[in-house]
């Protein structure tokens, strides 16, 4: 599969949140999010111990969230072209590749014509 292929792909998975509310995708994202856990259970993430980058941290965390979609839904609404780090276990170089697919198939889903992230 090629990478345009890829994004088509993952921005059709994420239509099934178009009509999600934003506040109830950041409930679920704080609420089962694998980052989310660590945090609430102080147990903060070893970020630099085996000379691992924290990115790649961040994204093995990622791997295993129950949220993945979510997450990433959530990360393009709100941060759009300006987004760092890891979100939905895609790098910030993937998510701004991912965007302009996802606001294409936004464009033309009913109940949310013109919105971009907000």
């Amino acid at each position: 599969m090629n990478a345009d292929d890829y994004y088509e792909v993952v921005a059709a998975d994420l239509d099934r949140y178009a009509q999600v509310p934003d506040d109830v995708l950041m409930e679920i994202v704080t609420r089962d999010g694998a980052c989310m856990w660590l945090r609430a259970d102080d147990e903060e993430p070893e970020w630099h111990d085996d000379g691992t980058g924290e990115r790649e941290v961040a994204a093995r965390i990622c791997a295993g969230c129950p949220v993945q979609r979510e997450c990433l839904e959530l990360e393009l609404r709100v941060a759009g072209p300006a987004t760092v780090g890891v979100w939905g276990g895609m790098s910030e170089d993937d998510r701004r590749a991912l965007l302009p697919v996802w606001l294409v198939r936004r464009a033309g889903a009913p109940g949310r014509e013109g919105e971009g992230p907000s």
